[in-house]
């Protein structure tokens, strides 16, 4: 395990959705941040086949490229009546063929899937959106944080709040899905808080409590 002795880091992430969400979280650390996109590094391939692996390969080719440590995300959500499906693919559903992302088109995506599967009851249609950050060094160092939030897909989508399959997915114990939810109520989370309510925010939680506060 190894602590982080500067508030001056990359985010490894071209997603702009992901970067609002990771500096929510690490602005009330005093984090100074600039993303992968606004340095205009290359995306890396993401061929691992974990979030673990794919989290990993960003966080390492940010932390390389700039000689600052380097906080990635990959997540996605994993349905069950889809045998996990989309996983690690999350974002390659949303795919188009002009090379952009629609998710509006994954989320019918996802719908069609569990119709084919006759998953219409809300047993049927269990699912869970998970998180990995990865932090790491220059020298290669990697230490990574797993978060998951149980739930259920919804259809049809239901509000305009945070981004991809934000609107088809009710966190456990909630009526509203992620897309109903303001910000702060997804993923604000801070020291002394018991809990955090999204993955993102779940991951970020161990990350603070393994390298800011050890």
């Amino acid at each position: 395990m190894r602590t982080l002795d500067t508030r001056t880091i990359v985010v490894a992430s071209h997603n702009a959705g992901k970067i609002a969400e990771i500096r929510d979280l690490i602005g009330p650390f005093g984090f100074s941040a600039k993303s992968a996109a606004e340095l205009s590094f290359v995306e890396p391939d993401e061929t691992g086949t974990t979030f673990e692996e794919n989290a990993a390969i960003k966080a390492l080719a940010s932390a390389k490229a700039s000689g600052l440590p380097s906080l990635s995300d990959d997540s996605g959500i994993v349905v069950d009546a889809l045998d996990g499906a989309p996983g690690v693919y999350t974002a390659n559903w949303a795919e188009t063929a002009e090379g952009t992302r629609d998710f509006q088109m994954a989320m019918q995506k996802v719908e069609d899937a569990l119709a084919e599967k006759g998953a219409t009851d809300p047993a049927q249609r269990t699912a869970r959106f998970v998180s990995v950050l990865c932090l790491a060094w220059p020298d290669g160092h990697t230490e990574t944080f797993r978060g998951e939030v149980e739930g259920t897909v919804v259809w049809p989508p239901r509000g305009t709040q945070g981004f991809g399959y934000d609107p088809i997915f009710k966190p456990e114990g909630h009526e509203r899905t992620f897309g109903e939810m303001s910000a702060e109520e997804k993923h604000g989370w801070k020291p002394g808080d018991a809990e955090a309510l999204s993955h993102r925010a779940r991951a970020f939680k161990l990350f603070v409590e393994t390298c800011l506060t050890a």
